[in-house]
């Protein structure tokens, strides 16, 4: 989400004006309205948290041999052989997408790391020449 957006989940006059009118309208809407403002910032990785786990469940209820408990046969041999390739083929390709996922995090994770080590090896560097130019005193150079 942009700062930009008008209804965000923060402490806007346009969302305070919703939550009371949510309030006086019908009261769940305005608590609906509460809750999005102080947890709306963490519905994107509660839903990316959801998919995972949902992904991880019907994988492994697939590997335990149950098939897919919600999926009919057609009664056509051939369309339910090509579906089951298909549905293979994309489990492979998100399983895939997954670990290339976390592949550039920790890529990410890493430069963010050198990044940081090198800020703070800079900060060393420019205290230690600081420190040769002679005792401070109160926070001057003496």
């Amino acid at each position: 989400m942009t700062s930009q957006a008008l209804i965000r989940p923060a402490w806007t006059p346009a969302t305070i004006a919703l939550m009371i009118g949510g309030f006086m309208i019908f009261w769940p809407l305005g608590l609906a309205m509460l809750a999005y403002i102080l947890w709306g910032d963490r519905l994107e990785g509660f839903r990316r948290d959801v998919g995972r786990s949902t992904d991880r469940f019907m994988g492994s209820m697939r590997r335990t041999g149950m098939g897919q408990p919600f999926a009919t046969q057609t009664g056509n041999v051939a369309f339910d052989d090509w579906r089951e390739k298909e549905l293979a083929r994309l489990d492979a390709e998100r399983r895939r997408l997954h670990d290339a996922e976390a592949e550039f995090a920790s890529y990410a994770r890493e430069l963010r790391r050198a990044k940081d080590q090198e800020e703070f090896d800079r900060f060393m560097a420019e205290r230690r020449n600081r420190r040769d130019d002679g005792p401070i005193v109160d926070g001057q150079p003496a």
